[in-house]
């Protein structure tokens, strides 16, 4: 499958500016009806990849499928039929555990709901389910409020995750073994993200709302009404004037300048609400790392790009996805303190986009949002890693993509100053192997690699993976709120010294130049 190692070439210097690359595979790539969908397609597509020089493939391994028969009825069968096709062709995997609906946020194309005994189980209990103020409810992800009810056949949600990680560990054992996977991303809410489902398009929500925030069920309002009491306040309520899914901020009392957001209560509130995603994920994140204690693997959790009203002052979308972010505040920074204690990846999407290309009206600051939030993981020695939002086939998204993985370039003398640990393309496609695409993504594996070869060895790019230790102890809520504390990032290029070219990727530069005059 591969060049022997005498017909690759490498530069020694270089080869530590190394990024890897991987590609996500199709959503309904195993079948609601678990099954491999069309082995035969997927097989020549991994043989170009693999010949392009991609690392590996990610995946969703969705609980929908594995568990739908019923309480830890578990079929992996599929999943082991896609793996050894992956291992055959001798790429890397990142298998996330996703553990919430496919189907109703941007870019899906298939519907893979969540197990159906657990969807009978909110028929007669609808508060097992994220709700808005005025009681819609949110079938893709259980509320952190059932995290520790045991409502599911006598199991807490937790213990389901916990579960259903110990088989997925069991069954593919021999995968791990083999360094076939290499990394373990825990779903952590919708779309496999650690944020509350505040922008649903099921439920109506169209860019650029601010959406809604999403702890109205009758548990997370019981331990508000439980934290306002222990407080003092025990007349403070969850929030009624913070609007609708596509209000803008200055519509609403909440957001609007000098609003309710900056209240004592209202901090209170956003403190709470962040705090209970903060230890959702923990938890989850240290089961994880109890499931796979051993194993030549890294866990990873996403955190979602919510680049709109980013430039306004009150990040109005940040705060109801569950980030607590404003200008004088880091609201993401916990977050990768946290990862910290379980020797996790932090995630990140939105690394292709640029200001430029966004609505104005929006505030949208994609650019800045990558550098905080990387520039937060780095603070907290962890490595990062991250994801186009959208699929894009041109130079300038290309471009951008690298610019992140390399904020300061390559260094030709050893490891660079900054540099992700990896990057998933989202996703693959017909239209991503498209001769004139492909040729184009072909040339951005190469740039990722700083122009080296293909390199089935990561410890030459010192990546090796050791087996995974325990977690560290718990971080005090001292600790956590210390890592709030706003910082200036890391400074970044204003291009990438890695251009994929093309006609395309020479005029992104100028009118990047151009623009960056004008800001």
């Amino acid at each position: 499958m591969q060049a022997s190692p005498a017909a690759l070439t490498y530069d020694e210097k270089m080869l530590p500016n190394y990024v890897p690359i991987y590609v996500m595979l199709p959503l309904g790539v195993i079948t609601n009806d678990n099954v491999l969908e069309d082995k035969d397609k997927l097989e020549s597509q991994l043989k170009e990849l693999k010949a392009a020089g991609v690392d590996g493939i990610m995946v969703d391994v969705w609980w929908g499928i594995i568990e739908s028969k019923g309480p830890r009825q578990y079929d992996w069968s599929a999943y082991r039929s896609l793996f050894e096709l992956i291992q055959q062709y001798e790429l890397k995997l990142q298998a996330i555990m996703s553990f919430h609906q496919c189907g109703g946020n941007v870019g899906d194309v298939v519907t893979i709901p969540i197990p159906k005994w657990v969807l009978e189980i909110g028929e007669t209990n609808p508060d097992i389910f994220y709700t808005n103020r005025s009681g819609n409810r949110n079938k893709e992800y259980l509320t952190i409020g059932v995290d520790h009810k045991p409502l599911f056949d006598g199991r807490t949600a937790i213990e389901i995750y916990s579960d259903y990680m110990k088989s997925f560990r069991k069954n593919m054992f021999d995968f791990l073994e083999a360094g076939v996977i290499i990394d373990i991303e825990v779903g952590l809410g919708p779309a496999g993200e650690l944020r509350y489902p505040s922008y649903p398009e099921s439920q109506g929500w169209v860019f650029p709302g601010i959406g809604e925030f999403q702890c109205y069920d009758k548990y997370l309002k019981a331990e508000f009404k439980e934290a306002a009491t222990a407080s003092g306040h025990p007349e403070w309520e969850l929030p009624d004037n913070a609007g609708t899914y596509n209000d803008k901020p200055e519509s609403t009392e909440f957001f609007k300048t000098n609003g309710t957001y900056l209240s004592e209560q209202g901090n209170f509130f956003l403190t709470w609400y962040s705090n209970k995603l903060m230890f959702h994920g923990d938890e989850i994140l240290d089961e994880a790392n109890k499931a796979f204690l051993g194993c030549k693997v890294k866990l990873a959790a996403k955190v979602s790009g919510i680049h709109w009203w980013y430039l306004a002052d009150n990040h109005a979308a940040e705060l109801t996805a569950g980030y607590y972010n404003l200008n004088d505040r880091d609201g993401y920074r916990p977050i990768a303190r946290i990862l910290s204690r379980h020797y996790g990846i932090l995630n990140f999407t939105c690394l292709e986009m640029r200001n430029s290309e966004q609505d104005a009206a929006a505030k949208c600051g994609p650019q800045e949002l990558v550098q905080q939030v990387l520039s937060g993981g780095w603070r907290e020695n962890i490595e990062v890693a991250g994801e186009n939002a959208l699929s894009r086939y041109d130079a300038t998204a290309y471009n951008q993509i690298l610019l992140n993985a390399r904020p300061n370039g390559v260094n030709k003398e050893g490891p660079p100053k900054l540099r992700m640990y990896g990057v998933t393309y989202l996703r693959l496609s017909d239209d991503l192997l498209a001769e004139n695409n492909f040729k184009i993504f072909k040339i951005f594996v190469k740039k990722m690699h700083a122009d080296q070869d293909y390199c089935p060895d990561p410890q030459k790019y010192n990546h090796e993976i050791d087996p995974l230790e325990r977690s560290k102890p718990k971080f005090s809520n001292e600790e956590l709120m210390e890592a709030t504390k706003k910082l200036l990032p890391f400074p970044w290029d204003e291009e990438t010294d890695m251009n994929v070219g093309g006609t395309r990727g020479i005029l992104a530069a100028l009118f990047g130049k151009i623009f960056s005059m004008f800001k």
